[in-house]
């Protein structure tokens, strides 16, 4: 069975940056390197802060979705709190 991942990464000008994907140490250099999402490229990350292991892509895509809601940042505020 695959590993789905939701993470969390704290970017310099304090944002939260939301992803999935199946592999977490590749998929984090690639935001380090220039070459993730256009908003770690605009916004250099600073550090992950959060992330979990899903059994399934839609899971994943479902639990990712959750994090960008209003009550998804309100819990990453809470129990993250980067």
């Amino acid at each position: 069975m695959k590993n789905w991942f939701v993470y969390v990464i704290l970017c310099d000008d304090g944002s939260l940056y939301k992803g999935h994907t199946d592999n977490l140490e590749r998929r984090y250099k690639e935001h380090c390197s220039g070459n993730g999402a256009q908003h770690t490229r605009w916004h250099k990350p600073i550090k992950m802060v959060y992330y979990e292991r899903l059994d399934t892509l839609e899971e994943a895509v479902k639990r990712e979705k959750y994090l960008k809601t209003g009550v998804g940042r309100e819990w990453l505020k809470k129990e993250v709190n980067p």
